[in-house]
């Protein structure tokens, strides 16, 4: 296997090359200021606790700016002199952590002074030490993999990436900065899909950072550009014929309660209610009637919130009731449409120049239950974007190609990771398609 073969990224969050050691603390499990007040579980986010002087501040610089294009470009020629001097030496599959004594740390010192995770005045000790714990905390932040210090599959995967291979998804990445270079609104929301997240602009700065869980790969969160336009509080949700017959059919034959302990109703083409047990499981027969889930941000797919954003693939944006996914460093886990961790606050944020509607209006009406829409009064451009490799504010940051759209082959995902997200949204149907956004 060639050196090109491996991954070509990781997700990041975090700082770029060459500004000494960062000592990161480890993610932390935060609630909600007012997570008690509903009764929901928890988002997760990650907390670091290190030196003011050294810490990892997050960005306020937009991903889609002059300054990231600016600092991205240098990223480009800082990785090109890299690789021009022979880039890095693989780093041994080995499990490293604290207290490990062996000639694989030596080459995983080597490594982190090359990008600038560990001092060069660190040496080149054989025993994995506090000094090289922070440089691999910053590095795993970096490339967002959770910042444990601990050095396993996943995170040599991602040291083990050439130089050449990450100058060279800079270059790609550049290329897209680039096409939104244009005047992209005083107020925007961007969500770039293999970072899984979402960001809020005004003024030229990042408002409110929020994690998201995006489309599956074979259920991909289109690349695009629309406009939020209203927020429904306590939706229904209307199961589209495609998640009928890939996800529904197959749940009712495996659990037979499936719909009545979703609160998920059935209709025929009258519009009265039908008996699950009148249905035929073990055919097609589902696909005639229709399927709507009651509101309730406990059970709801769409959680509490939704926020229209009228598309031709029909997919938005919306709350969901399996926040622990935002703890995750894998969340490619929908069919297309985006989960947004701390949705209050982006919802606030859409609605604060909508007369009527603080903080405390859209808490009473989520608290409340009630079926309720609120436009937006100037429509707020939405970008979703695909871009895994960028810089700002110093930092240098790598995204897994979860979608292989740049060229270098099949990269490594993480499996267990995957698999542990999926587990968590404890058999919830997954939204896809607007089909019941009030029509007026």
């Amino acid at each position: 296997m060639s050196k090109f073969d491996h991954s070509i990224s990781r997700r990041a969050f975090a700082r770029g090359l060459g500004f000494g050691l960062v000592a990161l603390g480890t993610p932390a499990l935060a609630a909600p200021a007012d997570g008690s007040l509903f009764g929901e579980q928890a988002e997760w986010v990650q907390k670091y606790e290190a030196d003011p002087r050294l810490s990892v501040p997050r960005t306020t610089t937009p991903i889609l700016s002059g300054q990231t294009i600016a600092a991205t470009e240098q990223a480009i020629a800082l990785y090109q002199n890299i690789a021009a001097r022979g880039g890095w030496s693989d780093v041994p599959n080995q499990t490293m952590k604290v207290g490990t004594k062996s000639a694989a740390v030596v080459a995983l010192r080597q490594r982190l002074m090359i990008t600038g995770d560990l001092d060069e005045t660190a040496g080149t000790s054989p025993v994995f030490d506090s000094y090289v714990e922070a440089g691999v905390k910053r590095f795993q932040a970096r490339h967002g993999i959770s910042s444990t210090g601990v050095v396993a599959q996943q995170t040599i995967a991602a040291l083990n990436v050439p130089a050449q291979v990450r100058a060279r998804q800079l270059e790609i990445n550049l290329v897209r900065l680039r096409a939104f270079s244009g005047n992209l609104g005083g107020r925007f929301v961007t969500m770039n899909i293999p970072g899984a997240s979402v960001e809020t602009v005004e003024g030229g700065q990042v408002v409110t950072h929020h994690q998201a869980g995006v489309g599956k790969i074979d259920r991909q969160s289109p690349v695009m550009q629309a406009k939020a336009v209203e927020i429904n509080f306590n939706p229904f949700w209307t199961v589209p014929a495609s998640i009928i017959r890939k996800d529904l059919i197959p749940k009712m034959q495996k659990d037979p309660n499936y719909l009545s302990d979703n609160k998920i109703r059935v209709y025929n083409s009258a519009g009265s209610e039908v008996a699950p047990n009148a249905i035929n499981w073990n055919s097609m027969e589902a696909t005639q009637y229709k399927f709507r889930q009651d509101p309730g941000g406990d059970v709801n797919s769409l959680g509490f919130v939704r926020i229209n954003i009228p598309n031709p693939h029909g997919v938005y944006m919306h709350d969901t009731p399996a926040k622990g996914i935002f703890g995750d460093d894998f969340r490619f886990v929908s069919s297309g449409c985006v989960r947004v961790q701390n949705v209050r606050d982006y919802v606030a944020w859409l609605l604060k120049d909508s007369p009527g509607w603080d903080r405390d209006r859209i808490d009473d009406v989520i608290r409340s239950g009630e079926r309720v829409d609120a436009r937006i009064t100037q429509p707020v451009p939405v970008y979703w974007i695909y871009v895994t490799a960028w810089s700002n504010d110093g930092l240098i940051q790598f995204r897994d190609d979860i979608y292989q759209r740049d060229g270098f082959g099949a990269g490594a995902v993480s499996v267990s990771a995957a698999s542990s997200s999926e587990a968590r949204e404890g058999g919830l149907l997954e939204p896809m398609a607007l089909t019941d956004v009030p029509r007026r």
